[in-house]
């Protein structure tokens, strides 16, 4: 297998050297080359042929997102990751660039004291990300990736599925731009609360429940501790914070934000949500687990099976990392495995008690490969 080609498009000579360096020192990847803004970029696209881009936002001459907006209009499918600042203004950035086409973001290096952190640090989020845009094993050299295991079925049920009283919905990789077709997508009269966890740090989630509230019918708030659990409010769970439900003495349910350490790298994570979820609703729980790298949710989603509750999960033809729902449906826990544009009609179907499930159950698999 062929290393992974990247270009590396920064206006300051400092940072593409330390990304050039931290790249080309790991075997499985190249960087054919450099740009210094945008424009210059798409002008190398079709001589460099990358497998992948990295993107500052703030350029002269033409910045990130205009030219993500650029490569995109080239019809280019290539991947993108911005370089992006933990401000509030990045954050806009950022998000305005993941509309436009881009594929993922790191944040940059703020406030280290040499370039060995600066490049330590790069290394821990760019590398992963980069080969899991492009379907490598993180662990990959050169040579033949191993073959991905076998889908599952979803596995027996030992007992009649739960009409939900919760939807919990997790994402990662790519979830910022699935949520935003998928939420939207949802009516306000949801009959039931949603409780949402997308991998993000602090700032990028308060900025997000703003665009997804300005989007939708459904009232989206970045989540605070305490707030009763109320039908057609989504809660996203704020970075660097874990979300969990929590019942008081006279069993009201309201949200509860903690610091617990991170689960799967990740805090906020989906699991913690997921296992809360079960024991407050007594199973009845609907999850979704969308696009992203790693595999938080998987357990989660299992301990919503084992009690009564529904699983759903995108499939692999319309996530841009099939990390977490594959997870999921390898481990045997998606009831059903579709297309991004039918998330939205599934998970009404199921709250509508449609769809509740028997220990006949088969799983719909859309876009398998």
């Amino acid at each position: 297998m062929n290393p992974i080609k990247v270009m590396v498009v920064d206006d300051s000579v400092v940072v593409r050297k330390i990304v050039t360096d931290v790249l080309s020192e790991d075997p499985g990847i190249e960087v054919v080359g450099t740009a210094v803004n945008g424009k210059a970029a798409v002008s190398k696209l079709e001589l460099l042929k990358p497998d992948l881009i990295t993107m500052d936002i703030e350029m002269p001459e033409m910045n990130g997102i205009e030219a993500v907006r650029a490569i995109r209009g080239l019809r280019s499918r290539v991947p993108i990751i911005m370089f992006s600042t933990l401000t509030e203004r990045g954050a806009t950035a950022t998000l305005d660039a993941l509309s436009a086409g881009a594929n993922d973001y790191v944040t940059k290096p703020a406030n280290v004291g040499s370039v060995a952190q600066s490049m330590e640090s790069v290394r821990q989020q760019l590398i992963p990300k980069i080969k899991a845009l492009l379907g490598r094993p993180v662990g990959y050299q050169r040579g033949a990736a191993p073959p991905p295991p076998p889908p599952k079925p979803a596995a027996p049920r030992t007992g009649p599925g739960k009409k939900p009283a919760v939807l919990v919905i997790g994402s990662s990789t790519g979830g910022p731009e699935a949520l935003a077709r998928v939420i939207p997508a949802l009516p306000a009269n949801l009959p039931v609360p949603i409780l949402l966890v997308q991998h993000m740090p602090p700032v990028f989630t308060r900025q997000f429940a703003q665009r997804l509230d300005r989007l939708s019918a459904l009232r989206v708030v970045e989540a605070v501790d305490g707030t009763p659990l109320m039908p057609g409010t989504v809660h996203l769970a704020p970075g660097d914070h874990h979300l969990v439900v929590r019942a008081n003495a006279r069993a009201a349910l309201s949200t509860s934000l903690n610091q617990n350490p991170p689960e799967n790298f990740c805090r906020p994570a989906v699991d913690p949500l997921f296992r809360s979820a079960v024991a407050a609703y007594d199973g009845a729980v609907l999850g979704v687990v969308l696009t992203g790298m790693g595999s938080d949710g998987r357990n989660g989603c299992g301990e919503i099976r084992n009690a009564g509750g529904t699983v759903v999960v995108q499939d692999q033809s319309t996530s841009v990392v099939w990390g977490m729902p594959g997870a999921v449906q390898q481990a045997g826990y998606a009831d059903e495995v579709l297309p991004l544009d039918r998330i939205a009609e599934a998970i009404q179907r199921h709250l509508s008690g449609a769809a509740v499930l028997n220990s006949a159950t088969t799983m719909a698999v859309g876009g398998r490969r």
